[in-house]
């Protein structure tokens, strides 16, 4: 589905993105959610969407287990951007959609002069254009149900932008695991956590992340 619409929605890049292409992933997000309940068998227990009513601007900071929940977010929060792996960029057509959606790359494990200008772009999509970003903190695809160290890149946006944090809990790597083709039926769940107010400390902001998105 994804290859199919990469060729048919190309038009799409010439359009305005809020209007026609932020809502092309929506769809994506829906049609994951549905197939993964009519092939699978697999229920999607979703929670907590009252924290993300609760301020204006925010970040999102969730685990990346598998390719699931990169698609099922954008149904869950319309018009959000991503921080991306600057490889993503190289994908033949997928990479056409991802700069048309306004996602960020960042380049790994490396400090460039496009790496430190993210952050104004990050800046720009939130607080001028009014978009959430989602933002995987572990930096790559983890196991699920283990705790890993978070990076620290998410708490210099967090603390640049002097905006909350909503954590999220969610165990799609028990379906879908990272490395894996094979799908597993594994109940998923996704839980939208009190946020974590602007004004905190790295390690105390870090530790309070840590733990909401873990368990």
């Amino acid at each position: 589905m994804i290859a199919i619409i990469c060729i048919v929605a190309l038009p799409l890049l010439i359009l305005p993105r809020k209007n026609f292409l932020s809502k092309l992933v929506y769809f994506l997000g829906w049609y994951f959610l549905r197939v993964t309940k009519l092939i699978y068998n697999i229920n999607v227990e979703m929670s907590g969407f009252d924290n993300l009513k609760k301020y204006e601007n925010f970040i999102i900071a969730s685990a990346h287990q598998s390719m699931f929940e990169t698609f099922v977010f954008n149904y869950l929060v319309p018009d959000a951007f991503f921080v991306i792996k600057k490889e993503l960029l190289f994908i033949p057509f997928y990479n056409l959609y991802l700069m048309k959606l306004g996602y960020v790359p960042i380049e790994r494990k490396k400090i460039t002069k496009k790496n430190l200008n993210f952050y104004k772009k990050i800046s720009h999509n939130i607080l001028k254009d009014k978009r959430k970003l989602i933002i995987f903190p572990h930096g790559t695809r983890v196991a699920a149900d283990k705790e890993y160290p978070i990076k620290k890149g998410v708490y210099r946006i967090y603390k640049s932008l002097n905006i909350p944090c909503i954590p999220v809990y969610l165990n799609s790597g028990k379906f879908w695991p990272r490395n894996s083709f094979v799908k597993y039926p594994y109940n998923i769940k996704i839980v939208f956590k009190e946020p974590i107010s602007e004004g905190l400390e790295i390690d105390d902001f870090l530790k309070k992340l840590s733990k909401k998105i873990h368990y």
